[in-house]
């Protein structure tokens, strides 16, 4: 069996001591052009020509949650792509995003520009359930995160593309189409705090737009740790300053590193974190992959494993 690396922006060593460590008998090599043909593959935002010369690949792992720019490249066609269901980021996530909804709900960030004035203040306590938050995306992620929001007592609801059932959480589905999204509207009028977890396809970018945010509830807030695309910048701003919004905190960005002149930087409504709400768990993923591995290795349907991304609905 030969596995092939081949990972941008990352260390390789630690990669793969752990995955030599985790897969003894495997051929393992960091990809160079020109390289012999692989079994599987490790990667993160990979060249066209690694996958132009890969072309016997049973699989390719994508060291991430998110694989909207692995299939913008041209794909082997018998190759599936395997994303992280999991691999310790999902408590992360729900760590980041309880933190920016009590964050907001509890008005911390005004507390913490009184202290700068040296001014000791006070805020009438709000309702819990006059905040009801949603989140976009109900996969392995936004399923955590809804659990962990509702146990704050919170209002929780939840919208996917497919329908789903979660304790505690009001769950609203539809599928994407020309004449908008079916039960969307409804979770939108539902929604004061809107997190988006979604996975960024064709139907979902620039889900979070003018016409779509205008239907929170007022002094809705926004929390995107999906994928900038999924916002129109413009429109946040816009409805920021009109006092229809009352705030957001954003992790992802169209641009990244998010460029020095953007208004997101210094607008007082937003708070800013560079990419961080959950980050790839390096011994977590490589046990996650190579389990993987050894059950393909060992005879079983690649559909059975968690992970396996359709390419048609793009995740």
């Amino acid at each position: 069996m030969r596995l092939s690396f081949c990972c941008t922006d990352t260390t390789p060593e630690p990669w793969l001591q752990g995955l030599r460590a985790a897969l003894p008998d495997a051929t393992l090599e960091l990809w160079q052009p020109g390289a012999a043909v692989a079994d599987y593959a490790v990667v993160w935002a990979p060249p066209q020509q690694f996958l132009d010369e890969q072309t016997g690949l049973k699989a390719l792992f994508n060291i991430g949650a998110g694989v909207d720019a692995l299939l913008r490249l041209r794909l082997p066609p018998q190759t599936r792509v395997v994303r992280l269901d999991d691999a310790g980021m999902s408590v992360q996530m729900a760590e980041y995003v309880c933190h920016a909804v009590i964050r907001h709900f509890r008005e911390f960030d005004g507390y913490q520009a009184d202290v700068a004035l040296g001014k000791w203040s006070y805020r009438k306590p709000r309702r819990r359930q006059d905040f009801p938050v949603g989140v976009m995306g109900l996969g392995v992620l936004g399923q955590r995160v809804s659990r962990a929001l509702a146990q704050f007592d919170f209002p929780v609801t939840g919208w996917s593309r497919s329908a789903k059932s979660i304790a505690g959480v009001q769950c609203f589905s539809g599928n994407a189409s020309s004449n908008g999204f079916n039960g969307f509207n409804d979770f939108l009028a539902a929604t004061r705090i809107l997190v988006c977890l979604l996975p960024l396809t064709p139907d979902t970018e620039n889900i979070m737009r003018r016409d779509t945010l205008a239907r929170l509830q007022p002094g809705g807030y926004v929390i995107n740790v999906a994928r900038g695309s999924h916002l129109v910048d413009e429109d946040l701003i816009s409805l920021l300053d009109s006092g229809q919004l009352a705030g957001a905190t954003l992790d992802v960005f169209r641009t990244e590193p998010l460029p020095a002149a953007h208004p997101f930087w210094l607008h007082p409504k937003i708070t800013v974190t560079p990419h961080t709400s959950a980050r790839t768990l390096r011994d977590e993923s490589i046990a996650q992959i190579a389990g993987k591995i050894k059950a393909l290795e060992n005879g079983a349907p690649i559909a059975s494993l968690a992970g396996v991304v359709d390419p048609k609905k793009g995740y």
